[in-house]
């Protein structure tokens, strides 16, 4: 097989991936590799024997992901409440691969998204207590939002031309709530210092065992600056007691759930014509939320 020689997700396979671990971590060959099954898009994951996790960048716009990951999380494991990921090795760019790379510890769980759990108030209290930990996590010298992050954590004033045209998808009464939220959003404007953020709470990148939160993954979109962002499982996931205590619990102001709903609205605006049907199911559901507490 011809190894790749861009970042290039449709190239990168367990054969490829076994190449890679031979040649720098050879102390590692020996192990069985397979991929991940719902290992996420942004990054291929393949776990190695019973232990690790490889994970690289699927494309290159996901790049500068991957050392941002491998400073910080040994920084912020210590002081949160739940596992994250563990770094184990640093993969170093090479003319068949031309991105960094990394192995983690294996973590325990299935997705959230797969399936429902009982306890949906409890997983939604754990969540928002690991969240709270992650804004009072130092956050001297953390990555400002930027491309890395997709610019999450920023000012929501970034995507206001893409939101003017995403707006046409949609008519009527609901592209005037959606306007009226969008506009809600961007007059609550972020005002505190910087603080960390996780950037893409989603059911896929929180693990679940016996039913509780076992730990939160894919820190990619990390940084520190507005919180906001990671509001949005109240729409995306939780509904009732799990929602109130999510809210609860959370403990941010009124502003910082006006640029939530942004968040929401523009993400949920983006999915609606997505090619899968999972995704543009997830986009009605997280308007018609909106638009049930609008």
């Amino acid at each position: 097989m011809a190894p790749p020689t861009r970042v290039d997700a449709s190239r990168i396979d367990a054969a490829f991936v076994a190449a890679l671990i031979r040649d720098q971590f050879p102390e590692w060959a020996h192990l069985s590799l397979r991929p991940v099954r719902n290992g996420g898009n942004d990054h291929r994951m393949f776990r190695l024997g019973g232990e690790l996790v490889v994970r690289l960048p699927s494309a290159p716009g996901y790049v500068p992901q991957v050392a941002k990951e491998q400073e910080w999380l040994p920084r912020l494991g210590p002081a949160l409440p739940l596992p994250i990921p563990a770094l184990r090795g640093i993969g170093a760019a090479t003319d068949g691969f031309p991105a960094p790379w990394s192995v983690y510890g294996w973590i325990d769980g299935r997705p959230l998204s797969v399936g429902r759990v009982e306890d949906e108030r409890g997983i939604a209290i754990a969540l928002a207590g690991f969240l709270r930990a992650l804004r009072a996590a130092d956050a001297d010298g953390a990555p400002a939002p930027g491309p890395h992050s997709a610019f999450r954590g920023g000012p929501l004033q970034h995507y206001d031309d893409e939101m003017q045209a995403l707006l046409d998808r949609v008519h009527g009464a609901e592209r005037d709530r959606a306007a009226g939220l969008w506009r809600d959003a961007l007059g609550a404007p972020f005002t505190g210092r910087p603080v960390w953020f996780h950037g893409d709470v989603a059911a896929g990148n929180l693990l679940v065992t016996d039913g509780g939160l076992a730990a939160v993954i894919d820190f990619g979109c990390a940084g520190a600056g507005d919180p906001s962002c990671d509001t949005v499982m109240v729409w995306t996931r939780f509904q009732g007691r799990a929602r109130a205590a999510f809210m609860a619990e959370l403990a941010v102001d009124e502003a910082t759930w006006a640029r939530g709903r942004g968040w929401a609205v523009w993400k949920a605006l983006i999915m609606l014509t997505n090619e899968q049907r999972a995704q543009r199911a997830l986009a009605r559901h997280v308007l018609d939320e909106l638009a049930a507490g609008h």
